[in-house]
């Protein structure tokens, strides 16, 4: 997908831009992904998943232990019973390049980019009216989104809307290695919860804490325990090259977490006819943020989605209680 996806990005920005050398050219790292399976429930989920991939003609294969090996020797996999991994066109690029040329071609067809942070609500019947910003500004609105991220929830209330999304916290690190890899790291997702893969000259990791509660939205303190306690110590064991590492750069960042099923809420409100909801990606809000924006767009413009059927996402599920359970999450 993410070949593919670069490949149209360049095909359907070029007609917007005077020259060629102005079209944005987003970088793309292509070595796919490796999840490790440690006991049968989780071979089952990849199992499970892996059918559901080929049926959409993914190129995602499964591989026993042996079969990693083989191809990647740098793993210790003495707890590992199954692996998946997809090794076409799959891997990461660079959102930044992204987000800035949707922002540019948005004001080149006349959207109007206005920071300040919403603090209310004003409802009309069965509608949003206006949006109250805090510096006393309002802006009237035909449809209000709520893509808010880490705030959803706070933005929902505003119009007496409960959704189960909350901020939770998640640690990036940047690291160099004193013996690289011969050869680029998946990313590969462990069992104990951190991920990995290669960045440039460096590698990447991540994860979230042990005790994943709800922080504030503003909350982006590092916390040195999980790079020292957790991170490390399950990269070193997973890839015992990894022993003798030095962190170069960290962050901390926020999933907007859908507690219920840890998948998207998009769509109207049953009640309030003009809110919608772009909410509770939970941390894959980047990989589908193409389709959502399009799928938005297409509910907005014509009463109904048009590319892709995201009714099941809506939020009707929401209030019935009923997940639509996301079981890939990282």
């Amino acid at each position: 997908f993410a070949a593919d996806y670069v490949t149209s990005f360049h095909e359907r920005m070029a007609p917007h831009f005077d020259r060629p050398e102005e079209v944005p050219q987003p970088v793309l790292q292509s070595f796919g992904y490796m999840y490790l399976a440690a006991d049968a429930a989780a071979a089952d989920v990849l199992r499970s998943n892996h059918q559901v991939q080929a049926s959409c003609g993914a190129g995602t294969r499964l591989l026993t232990p042996d079969e990693v090996a083989a191809e990647f020797p740098f793993y210790a996999l003495d707890d590992v019973v199954l692996a998946s991994h997809n090794p076409v066109n799959e891997g990461y690029f660079d959102g930044n390049t992204l987000f800035d040329t949707w922002r540019t071609l948005a004001r080149r067809h006349g959207a109007t980019f206005v920071q300040a942070e919403v603090v209310g609500l004003e409802l009309d019947g069965p509608r949003v009216a206006r949006v109250a910003l805090a510096d006393g500004r309002a802006v009237a609105c035909g449809t209000f989104v709520n893509a808010a991220g880490p705030r959803a929830d706070v933005v929902a209330r505003m119009a007496g809307i409960e959704i189960p999304v909350e901020p939770r916290k998640r640690f990036t690190f940047i690291f160099d290695a004193a013996e690289p890899l011969d050869r680029d790291l998946p990313l590969t997702i462990d069992p104990s919860g951190v991920h990995v893969r290669t960045d440039g000259r460096y590698y990447l990791a991540g994860c979230p804490p042990d005790v994943d509660t709800p922080c504030a939205f503003d909350d982006l303190e590092m916390d040195p325990d999980v790079w020292e306690e957790k991170a490390w110590p399950a990269i070193a064991a997973r890839i015992p090259a990894f022993e003798r590492v030095k962190v170069v750069n960290e962050w901390a960042g926020h999933y907007a977490f859908n507690t219920l099923d840890q998948n998207a809420i998009v769509g109207r409100h049953p009640e309030i006819t003009n809110f919608v909801f772009m909410n509770g990606f939970s941390g894959h809000g980047f990989q589908q943020s193409p389709a959502m924006g399009r799928g938005v767009a297409e509910l907005i413009a014509y009463g109904e989605y048009r590319s892709l059927d995201l009714a099941p996402l809506g939020f009707e599920r929401i209030a019935a209680g009923v997940p639509f359970t996301e079981r890939a999450v990282i």
